[in-house]
């Protein structure tokens, strides 16, 4: 089975920002597409997502150029069930070491629509073929949800990125989401009691309130726990994505919101000092995206107890996954497929990360679609863990639907 055409059209994303999709056709008439998501604190590591840079188009947030990029592949002289090898050869006609001829986009909008098409065309749901492409152990993920957001996903009104909930004993999709849905709320709540202003969501979701410190987003969370029913640290936990390259330059970490700055050692004293306080029991992105010595550190501080997890700092690139894993640096990996490019590659971060004994968590970005193939890829990776955004907003809400149909109806539930 051959792939007769490849087609992009520049669509929206999220935040009304242009991406693409990508519409495959193959040799037996089956048609499928697939979305591209964009991310707004992007590791200066990841495979480059290509703009227009024509501000008379979006100001200057076009990606026409990728969608021509993708139309003049016309099709791929490959077999369609060779996923390696569509993705080999779309990385060998980029030809850059960072994608950025084609464009990361381009690249992985037609990764993703051959592996929906191929899909359809066996007749077998996404993540089974997934799983049967790339030989992995579908397992249902355990959601780590956002519900406080600051950094680049609410306006900066805090330094820390994401505050999120993860239940301590998952059981089922639908109970676990009911309960979040329960401290979504509560934390409305407790918010508006405190006397904040809230005039809507962050980003994915989550409430972004002016805080007068980080730290009082946990003070928030915990009490948000508690008003919807739960027990903070024994039946939900919390999370935090600290993006700390957001906030770091000449060599410390500016935290404008409590008028101090922080050196090195300071930071890891106070990520080690909140989860000794605070039911945390994941910490993403703790350090500066290229601080090695410092994720040294943090990692044998905080590693024992602590999933310490890489996202600008690895940006699901094997060599720079390989190089932490050889270091003995974090013991997580976040999950980004566009950060890299292609199918391939995403999967083979998730086997280095599994054969080194490493977590792994499946992630959205901040700018996504209604393309729901982040659900499908989390269950086929077998990584246990998926991390999308809240519980509000169409495009977060895809991918949890997806994830209770495939528990409800599709076997693995």
């Amino acid at each position: 089975m051959r792939i007769e055409s490849v087609r992009a059209l520049e669509i929206l994303d999220s935040r009304g920002n242009p991406t693409l999709s990508v519409s495959v056709t193959l040799s037996d008439g089956t048609t499928a597409s697939a979305q591209v998501p964009s991310g707004a604190s992007t590791g200066k590591h990841e495979a480059v997502e290509l703009r227009d840079d024509a501000d008379d188009h979006y100001g200057g947030k076009g990606v026409l150029r990728a969608v021509a990029n993708v139309n003049a592949l016309g099709f791929l002289p490959a077999d369609a069930e060779d996923q390696s090898a569509i993705d080999r050869k779309l990385i060998e006609l980029d030809g850059s070491p960072d994608k950025s001829r084609l464009g990361a986009n381009a690249i992985l909008g037609v990764s993703c629509a051959v592996a929906r098409a191929v899909a359809a065309s066996r007749g077998i749901p996404l993540w089974k073929s997934l799983a049967d492409t790339f030989g992995t152990k579908p397992k249902l993920p355990v959601p780590m949800v956002n519900i406080l957001s600051g950094g680049a996903h609410a306006g900066r009104q805090i330094e820390f990125q994401d505050f999120l909930v993860m239940p301590a004993a998952f059981r089922t999709m639908r109970e676990t989401l009911e309960g979040i849905v329960k401290i979504h709320r509560a934390a409305g709540v407790v918010l508006r009691e405190r006397g904040y202003t809230l005039t809507g969501v962050a980003d994915e979701g989550g409430w972004g309130p002016a805080l007068q410190s980080n730290r009082e987003a946990l003070e928030i969370l915990c009490a948000a726990i508690e008003r919807a029913g739960f027990r903070p640290g024994e039946d939900f936990a919390i999370a935090i994505d600290v993006a700390a390259s957001q906030f770091y330059r000449d060599d410390m970490y500016h935290l404008a919101t409590e008028n101090r700055v922080l050196a090195r050692d300071e930071m890891i004293t106070l990520l080690d000092e909140w989860r000794k306080k605070y039911p945390v029991v994941s910490i993403e992105d703790g350090l500066d995206e290229d601080d090695w010595d410092g994720w040294t550190a943090l990692t044998k501080q905080l590693g024992e107890g602590v999933q310490v997890i890489g996202d600008d700092f690895f940006t699901t690139n094997p060599d720079r996954v390989r190089r932490g894993v050889k270091r003995g640096v974090a013991n997580a990996v976040l999950v980004k497929m566009n950060q890299i490019g292609t199918l391939t590659e995403t999967f083979e971060v998730l086997r280095i990360a599994r054969e080194a004994g490493y977590r792994a968590v499946i992630s959205a970005r901040s700018g996504e679609t209604e393309d729901s193939f982040l659900a499908d890829l989390a269950m086929a990776s077998g990584a246990g863990q998926i991390k999308v955004g809240s519980v509000t907003r169409s495009e977060r809400l895809a991918k949890y639907n997806r994830l209770l149909e495939i528990e409800a109806w599709e076997g693995l539930g």
